[in-house]
């Protein structure tokens, strides 16, 4: 068996981060500390203090660790709004296995390198769209922040992590639409099922970042009514 120093001196922070992520993943955020980490790596919590001094730098290197797995696609002879799909679509990506994770992201992306160069490339997309730099920032700061709670609000995210538990919340939750009034709640009660948990994951991102990019393109300056979305430009 090795020995708890020869452990010790095999841990590295992006290793303890990974950990910590997949405790975060089956846990939840609240079973991350350090004592934790300590007990996956069997070793000491000393031995992680000199990695991360607290759980606030355990919480950012999860973050630096989920940012560092966006892949950023190459530029590319697309539009400026295909290829601002493209980027957010790759965040996403990054994102969406860890919905318990994701919000820690936020405050990082303009600290860790892998977040500092998805905001740049954002900002350049932006700008060749006809957003000035200042207009960019907001645009894309709060296009950020919706695609992360589109992936911590996912439809049973941060629920009890057994499936059978999880189903049985999902039920109750069913149940809970269906005993509304049809008369007065029509339209809900008839797409309760999608309202619970949609038909496909994969679409209920897709939906969102679809969104978030016509939002994007209806707001560029210069844009009015008349002009449509704009889908059809090559500006």
């Amino acid at each position: 068996m090795p020995s708890t120093l020869s452990k010790e001196r095999r841990l590295d922070r992006d290793q303890l981060a990974g950990t910590a992520l997949r405790i975060a993943d089956t846990e939840g955020l609240d079973a991350v500390t350090i004592r934790r980490l300590a007990q996956a790596h069997e070793v000491t919590p000393m031995a992680l203090y000199r990695h991360f001094a607290d759980k606030r730098e355990l919480l950012a290197g999860i973050a630096d660790r989920l940012l560092a797995d966006i892949d950023l696609p190459e530029p590319s002879e697309q539009r400026w709004d295909q290829q601002l799909q493209a980027v957010l679509t790759a965040f996403v990506d990054a994102l969406r296995p860890h919905p318990n994770a994701a919000g820690l992201t936020l405050t990082r992306i303009l600290v860790a390198e892998p977040g500092l160069a998805m905001a740049e490339r954002t900002m350049e997309l932006l700008t060749a769209g006809g957003f000035d730099p200042d207009y960019a920032a907001e645009v894309g700061r709060q296009s950020l922040c919706a695609l992360i709670t589109l992936v911590t609000t996912e439809p049973g995210a941060g629920e009890d992590p057994d499936p059978e538990l999880r189903e049985q919340a999902m039920r109750l939750k069913r149940a809970a639409l269906g005993a509304l009034d049809p008369k007065r709640y029509p339209l809900i009660t008839g797409a309760a099922d999608t309202l619970i948990c949609p038909a496909s994951t994969d679409r209920y991102y897709a939906l969102g970042i679809d969104l978030i990019v016509a939002g994007i393109r209806g707001v560029r300056p210069g844009q009015d009514d008349s002009q449509g979305d704009g889908q059809g430009e090559d500006a």
